[in-house]
């Protein structure tokens, strides 16, 4: 199980991986100080879990978690100094709340917990893309896609791996996955679970913060509000 710790305080971080490394089956995945690293962290590094702290700067934990509220992956456990949080985090689904400092057997037990979760939880089935790569057929599973960009006659998916292209149109895409694509522009699709943030440049234009690479796609002023309302949403 991949543990991301999310905490500001330095020694904190320290101390939560010194703990982990005392659970059995569990490997740290990342340690990272505020709640926006950790979007990007979650989209990169694919964690089970999180230990989350509350008060940081920025994005707080408990925003985070109301953004990862009802997924399965990742599973929070906030670790705090203060308790006074306990009901709206239990509220936006975390499987347990830690007092700092963390006590080995507490952290093992809520551990515990987290995996009893995402085993009970029904997985969906995989669904694949087929394309063409260097001639030869194969196969992406949509969850390894980071984006999808229309490109003279093909479609090519950007993926974990590299790319793949596709001869399918991004409409045909879209109407076979519509609950597993979002469209950002006319030329460009995305799993909804990549899009981390949206940042508006300048000169208007809107650009969107994808997990797992350093393309930012622009938005189109039509596809926008639905953007930001799954943003709030999720």
């Amino acid at each position: 199980m991949r543990v991301l710790i999310v905490d500001d305080e330095p020694l904190a971080r320290a101390r939560l991986a010194a703990l982990l490394g005392e659970c059995e089956g569990v490997e740290v995945a990342g340690s990272v100080s505020d709640g926006e690293a950790a979007l990007e962290a979650i989209g990169n590094l694919q964690p089970d879990v999180l230990l989350l702290d509350i008060n940081m700067p920025g994005l707080t934990g408990t925003a985070l978690a109301q953004r990862l509220a009802g997924r399965l992956v990742p599973q929070v456990v906030f670790c705090t100094a203060y308790e006074n949080h306990a009901v709206q985090a239990f509220e936006l689904g975390a499987v347990d709340y830690l007092l700092k400092p963390v006590r080995l057997d507490r952290l093992r037990d809520a551990l515990l917990r987290a995996r009893q979760r995402l085993a009970a939880a029904p997985r969906e089935a995989t669904s694949y893309l087929r394309g063409r790569l260097r001639g030869e057929q194969v196969r992406i599973a949509l969850d390894e896609v980071i984006c999808l960009l229309a490109e003279e006659k093909y479609v090519v998916v950007q993926h974990r791996g590299g790319q793949l292209l596709l001869e399918e149109s991004l409409r045909q895409l879209e109407e076979t996955y519509p609950d597993q694509l979002i469209r950002l522009h006319r030329n460009c699709l995305v799993p909804p679970q990549r899009l981390l943030g949206l940042k508006t440049l300048s000169d208007g234009r809107v650009l969107a913060r994808l997990g797992g690479t350093q393309l930012t796609p622009e938005v189109s002023r039509r596809n926008l509000p639905g953007l930001r309302k799954l943003l709030r949403m999720t």
